[in-house]
């Protein structure tokens, strides 16, 4: 009897310390064990560092304490040919970030958002002995309704990319890749060469008025040398982002731009086929006018120094340029007085600005994908991007926060232009775009008699490109 008893209690001994060890993994199934393993998934971006992140890789880590992040963050000049290195070597990250423009370039590389994920969280139990148990759970992906509704209009167009399905074989649209922040073009002026030249407010419209302010905060010397300019237009090479500048000109004007059936940006939309009017050309010749000496608002060559030395040093009255370039001069400019103000529009017309953004995808050569996917999901909702964009001063990706920001001293403006930007497909080769209209641009400020022939041929150009990188 007494045999039978120590057996007993040796036995509820045994099944205490197994209900109350760890995380209880005797008690959960093979897949939940499998679930539970360590895991670090690899997160490869540019320009911000992990102290950007911090929050939101502690905050994953209570969700998921066998999953480890490994930040690393490369200068932009290295980034593109490491990571094409790593992933063609197999020693790519799981998580990456790409360029707006580089979404098709990347299709092949990346890993679409799956339907639904299965992940194993840790459960407390009990009530006088509590216990972690890890219990494994499905949700359903972002869907792509909720991106539409929860991100602004330019994130779907880039994202959301129309792929073949093995599983379905159809032709299904998939999502590709999430946004952190959309950031948007603005312009940067000088508030003490405009008090100079006597101008109270920043231009609002691409008009008499903008041009004359450029007229009056422009200054020649007495050999005709610029000392001074009024606005960085007109060139291309020393003007930072002049194809997104060009681009949002022809955008603003009416243009299309790119649609499945090709390159636009040269031809008539048949809503100006009565008027002959074409919004590409004439946005070429407003551009270019800028660099015209016989016109009256010249104000840029192709001497000028880059657009953002010019304004560091305060030769420059306005400069067209992104969120990111504010810590720049803040940092080299600390005394500069200067402001920023909403990109010009065309008066009457609907508004229309630029998007310019990275997207965080999935490589998929990831032996983590669900892993990896989550994550994304995680750190791209409005409660964890705060914290990424206070931390990094961006604008939002998220409309639920665009309100938010809005009076933002730093990117109030740039938050605020956030619904009506727009980005446009530039082919799998959107470097050989930018050299396209590069060459675009000077070649009009040489020959004005001939944009016709020019934007033309730089449309032919672009289109051969598409054509090449086989989209």
């Amino acid at each position: 009897m007494k045999n039978i008893k120590r057996k007993i209690i040796i036995l509820l001994l045994i099944l205490a310390f197994i209900l109350t060890s760890g995380f209880g993994c005797k008690l959960v199934n093979k897949q939940t064990q499998e679930a539970m393993k360590p895991i670090t998934l690899n997160y490869w971006r540019v320009w911000d560092g992990p102290d950007a992140f911090d929050e939101i890789f502690q905050a994953y880590k209570k969700l998921h304490p066998f999953i480890t992040i490994n930040y690393r963050k490369f200068r932009y000049e290295e980034y593109e040919s490491e990571l094409l290195n790593a992933l063609a070597e197999d020693r790519g990250p799981d998580i990456f970030s790409v360029h707006n423009t580089w979404m098709k370039k990347y299709e092949s590389k990346i890993a679409p958002l799956p339907p639904s994920i299965t992940m194993a969280y840790p459960i407390t139990r009990g009530t006088l002995k509590k216990e972690v148990i890890p219990e494994l759970r499905t949700t359903k992906s972002l869907s792509l309704n909720e991106l539409k509704n929860n991100f602004v209009d330019a994130v779907f167009s880039d994202a959301v990319i129309l792929a073949f399905d093995e599983k379905t074989k159809k032709y299904e649209e998939k999502i590709y890749g999430l946004p952190l922040f959309v950031d948007t073009l603005a312009i940067y002026y000088n508030k003490d060469l405009f008090n100079n030249a006597g101008i109270a407010l920043p231009p609002i419209y691409w008009n008499s008025e903008f041009q004359q302010d450029v007229r009056r905060t422009t200054k020649q010397d007495g050999r005709g040398e610029i000392i001074q300019s009024g606005a960085a237009l007109g060139g291309s090479s020393n003007i930072d982002r002049y194809s997104d500048i060009l681009s949002v000109l022809m955008m603003q004007n009416g243009s299309a731009m790119t649609d499945e059936g090709g390159v636009l940006f040269a031809s008539i939309p048949p809503t100006f086929k009565d008027q002959k009017y074409n919004p590409g050309l004439e946005a070429l010749r407003f551009y270019t006018d800028f660099a015209n000496p016989s016109k009256e608002v010249y104000s840029w060559n192709k001497n000028q120094e880059n657009s953002l030395t010019l304004f560091i040093q305060g030769r420059l009255a306005i400069m067209l340029g992104y969120s990111y370039h504010l810590a720049a001069i803040k940092a080299q400019a600390p005394k500069l007085n200067f402001a920023v103000a909403k990109l010009p529009q065309i008066e009457g017309n609907t508004p229309v600005n630029f998007a310019n953004y990275w997207v965080e995808t999935v490589s998929a050569k990831s032996k983590n994908l669900s892993e990896a996917w989550d994550f994304i999901q995680f750190e791209t909702k409005a409660e964890e991007a705060k914290t990424y964009l206070a931390k990094a001063k961006r604008p939002t990706a998220l409309r639920a926060l665009v309100n938010e920001q809005i009076n933002d001293n730093d990117i109030g403006v740039f938050a605020g232009q956030v619904l009506t930007a727009k980005s446009w497909y530039k082919g799998a080769d959107s470097a050989a775009m930018e050299k396209i209209f590069a060459e675009m641009i000077e070649a009009a400020v040489l020959g004005q008699d001939k944009l016709d022939a020019i934007i033309n041929l730089a449309a032919s150009k672009v289109a051969q490109t598409i054509k090449v990188s086989g989209n």
